[in-house]
């Protein structure tokens, strides 16, 4: 009976201060080219080996808008950069920060846009592949197994 004080007053300090948490939102990137198609050097520099840059188109959704750009050497996804990503509100900037890491590292070792969502960020999943998979058409660009972006924005 002594220590129910002491419990009570630590479970209402350690509530007040998770309440009081509030995590600051990462800034999220924003696209510099104002069309989502490929540069006549990116298109230029695309050959039979499938090698090239290319930008995806900008995939709509209700938290804002997701845009990549891909770089293949050799028929092989170098690198994957997000130019855009959903940010209409602190939360879905949050979302998307974390969720386009992940869907960059699955993209990047699978060789494919065809990954699986991330838990709890559909709308970016959806929309980061849909461009990616865009971008990877304008290259010519097959996945070695032959799969495709599945993911359809609700």
């Amino acid at each position: 009976m002594r220590r129910s004080p002491l419990v009570i007053a630590a479970t209402v300090a350690g509530t007040a201060g998770v309440l009081a948490f509030h995590p600051s939102a990462p800034v999220t990137q924003t696209a510099t080219a104002s069309t989502p198609s490929t540069t006549p050097a990116e298109s230029s520099s695309t050959s039979a080996a499938g090698s090239g840059t290319a930008t995806g188109d900008a995939v709509s959704t209700q938290y804002g808008d997701a845009q990549v750009r891909v770089t293949v050497k050799n028929g092989k996804i170098v690198t994957i950069e997000a130019l855009q990503l959903q940010g209409n509100d602190p939360r879905s900037v949050q979302i998307s920060s974390s969720a386009a890491p992940i869907l960059q590292q699955e993209a990047l070792s699978d060789q494919t846009a065809d990954v699986d969502a991330v838990s709890g960020a559909t709308f970016t999943s959806a929309s980061y592949t849909q461009s990616l998979q865009s971008a990877l058409d304008k290259l010519g660009f097959k996945a070695a197994d032959g799969s495709v972006a599945t993911l359809q924005v609700p």
